[in-house]
């Protein structure tokens, strides 16, 4: 089984624009939403979710008052200002356990967290994991690892080849949970400072997991000199170009309707983005 997983370094590259472009022009995958902190896939392919289960992670103080007699210790050591009148702010906690160790009449436990949800659900392009982490949750790579496994299972037991992943922006936890083990990775950049930046640290990033990089220049034609700089830097480094989407506001439309852009219109960005889907099979085929 192959996976590929669609990486940018920073967000708003166009990344899960190209995800559910390839999402609609793909056969035998399962789609996996690996942004788990600000998914955004399931916004274009509508799913219908058929599994729905919580993720559990990370703990929280709880003060039992009858146990409690009000010493102020435990909002002394507490250096996140967690605990105010003898209560815990479960937002503001980060599960140190310090308040629980220092209490001298055991008034506090750690109970653990529901920290999100993740979902297999069905789409007109075919199955979709994906997940929601809470508000000021933690452990966001240990909820891709859950995605990228239970893509893994549905795969499996659809006899499915591909997965597809849309990965996190950045270089981080997320980002390396979403990497690991994977057979390619379609890094999606733009002729930006920022964006040049990025792509090289994401590049040095799958350097040292060992994993093969494609890249994908969008909105190429935005700046010509930086997208000669990227090219250059490619060549330089031994990495296909694979694709130079020029910009267009079909793009935008498409995305204001709720669709993948290859389902909205057909002209130049639409012919690259399925060249480069043709290039991405046949670098997994090899």
């Amino acid at each position: 089984m192959k996976e590929v997983v669609i990486l940018s370094g920073k967000g708003g590259t166009g990344k899960t624009s190209i995800v559910a472009s390839f999402a609609a022009l793909a056969r035998d995958k399962v789609l996996a939403d690996c942004d788990v902190d600000a998914a955004d896939l399931h916004l274009l392919l509508q799913p219908t979710a058929r599994r729905n289960e919580e993720f559990w992670s990370g703990q929280v103080a709880f003060i039992d008052k009858e146990k409690c007699t009000q010493c102020g210790l435990c909002q002394d050591v507490c250096r996140f200002g967690a605990i105010k009148d003898y209560s815990v702010d479960e937002v503001s906690c980060e599960g140190c356990g310090l308040c629980w160790r220092v209490c001298p009449v055991d008034a506090i436990a750690m109970q653990p967290c529901m920290a999100g949800h993740w979902f297999v659900s069905d789409t007109r392009h075919g199955p979709l994991v994906h997940a929601r982490l809470g508000i000021a949750q933690e452990n966001s790579g240990k909820l891709v690892t859950l995605v990228r496994v239970n893509a893994r299972h549905v795969a499996e037991e659809q006899g499915l080849d591909c997965i597809l992943s849309d990965g996190p922006p950045g270089i981080g936890c997320p980002v390396v949970a979403s990497l690991t083990g994977a057979s390619l990775a379609l890094l999606v950049t733009e002729p930006t400072l920022s964006g040049i930046h990025d792509l090289e640290r994401v590049v040095g990033l799958c350097r040292y997991f060992d994993i093969p990089a494609m890249v994908c220049i969008n909105k190429c034609d935005l700046n010509g000199d930086n997208s000669r700089r990227i090219e250059d830097y490619c060549d330089a480094q031994g990495i296909e170009v694979a694709a130079r989407v020029p910009f267009d506001n079909v793009v935008t439309e498409a995305l204001v309707r709720g669709l993948p852009v290859v389902e909205y219109s057909s002209n130049e960005v639409t012919q690259e983005i399925a060249n480069l889907w043709q290039r991405t099979r046949a670098r997994l085929d090899k």
